[in-house]
């Protein structure tokens, strides 16, 4: 029964979760994409710190080679002229800038390997952001047609609803001057007055009302 009463509280509080979801759907994107673009600009600032190294690492190994040059030419000279003190004081001073040389061309090797994937991952980050952007705005126009259609139909429903009853009714009314030669036809055969009328009709007795043909017959006798 427990785990019954648990399954529905969980089922309960996921329907719950989706229509919040459901209703914040763009501050939700709209907050992803500020998050997104944060992320962004931090290893857009990652990547520019990483080039500037790779830069001074190139310089620092540039000068390294140029006083490498510089003191090997000196320590031939002093070889040549006789001073192995001074060759051999040159010889370890190019030793270490040596060793110096290929510890920067190693660190600068791994940044420009950390710089290019860096690169990619920004590029990557980039478009997709250019695409959720594009895409909220899809969806913002979405919703608001949707909002739009949800407030209209109900209301647009009704109407027409409406509309069309009070035009039932309209038609569905009697024609007051109809119902006013019905309600005249009927005193008439009450009062018996429509009896005279069909037997002057028929010849029996004088006319009881003036006809065309009365008055054309009386016009012409005159």
């Amino acid at each position: 029964m427990f785990s019954t009463l648990n399954t529905l509280l969980k089922g309960s509080q996921a329907r719950t979760n989706d229509r919040m979801r459901d209703h914040f759907a763009i501050d939700l994107i709209d907050q992803k994409i500020r998050e997104a673009d944060g992320s962004l600009k931090a290893a857009k600032t990652t990547l520019a710190s990483l080039i500037l190294r790779h830069r001074t690492e190139g310089k620092q190994i540039e000068a390294l080679d140029k006083r490498i040059i510089d003191l090997t030419s000196r320590a031939k000279a002093a070889i040549e002229d006789g001073r192995e003190d001074m060759a051999t004081e040159a010889a370890c001073a190019i030793a270490q800038m040596e060793n110096e040389s290929t510890l920067r061309c190693g660190t600068a090797n791994r940044l420009d390997t950390k710089i290019t994937r860096l690169r990619h991952s920004v590029d990557t980050a980039h478009r997709r952001i250019i695409d959720l952007k594009q895409s909220a705005v899809t969806a913002k126009a979405v919703q608001a047609e949707q909002k739009m259609q949800a407030r209209l139909a109900p209301g647009i429903e009704t109407s027409f609803e409406e509309a069309e009853e009070l035009i039932a009714r309209v038609m569905s009314r009697d024609d007051p001057f109809e119902h006013g030669e019905v309600l005249r036809d009927i005193n008439a055969d009450l009062k018996h007055e429509n009896i005279a009328d069909k037997l002057a009709g028929e010849g029996f007795g004088p006319a009881i009302k003036s006809t065309t043909a009365d008055v054309l017959a009386r016009l012409k006798s005159n």
